[in-house]
């Protein structure tokens, strides 16, 4: 019979938490850091077509506008990559890499002239895509539900943010949108089918 792929072990799944919280940290004590130097750190964000700029996909998530902005996107972050770090430590970093690249690299490509964007919003909008790709790929039933309690928390912000608004970069959203989408389309695992058609059943 095909194997069932095994559950994360309960060590790797804390580690997952660990390491989104670790994340939520930085983002925080960069805001307070920036907030004491003046604000000097925003300019490390993505700068489009700019060489200097690109360090932005690294730096960009941790920096943001004030601590409004920052609690605004410390919120979904938690709650949305809490449900990705439970499957454990590799798949939040897998997940938060991949989205980082292409929301950072998107943006970077393709955004006005004169600007420098920063904040985890594009990270946000690829964990919503990628629960929701995860149960549309898988076709578990848990991870179906999941994808489901983020459309219909977060679908209109999701829909909303993607359309063009004077100083929100809509481009980190839909290219964090669409690495949410990749890497859940790469990281899905689905039960072997054996050769000739049906899954086999457990053996009873």
């Amino acid at each position: 019979m095909a194997p069932k792929p095994s559950a994360p072990a309960p060590s790797a799944r804390f580690d997952g938490v660990r390491i989104l919280l670790a994340l939520v940290a930085v983002m925080w004590v960069s805001e307070i850091v920036d907030t004491a130097a003046d604000n000097r750190l925003d300019q490390y964000g993505i700068e489009p077509r700019d060489a200097d700029g690109l360090i932005g996909v690294v730096t960009a998530p941790f920096l943001h506008l004030g601590f409004g902005h920052l609690i605004s996107n410390t919120v979904p972050f938690i709650a949305m990559g809490l449900a990705i770090a439970l499957a454990g430590a590799a798949r939040v970093v897998a997940v938060t890499a991949l989205v980082a690249a292409i929301s950072g690299v998107g943006t970077w490509l393709t955004a006005p002239e004169d600007s420098v964007t920063i904040g985890a919003s594009g990270i946000v909008f690829g964990y919503a895509t990628y629960l929701i790709g995860r149960g549309l790929f898988t076709r578990g039933m848990v991870d179906l539900g999941v994808g489901l309690l983020v459309i219909v928390f977060w679908g209109g912000a999701l829909l909303g943010g993607l359309l063009p608004e004077q100083g929100i970069s809509w481009q980190g959203h839909l290219f964090g949108a669409i690495g949410g989408i990749v890497a859940a389309r790469l990281l899905a695992r689905r039960p072997s089918v054996p050769a000739g058609g049906a899954p086999a059943l457990p053996a009873r």
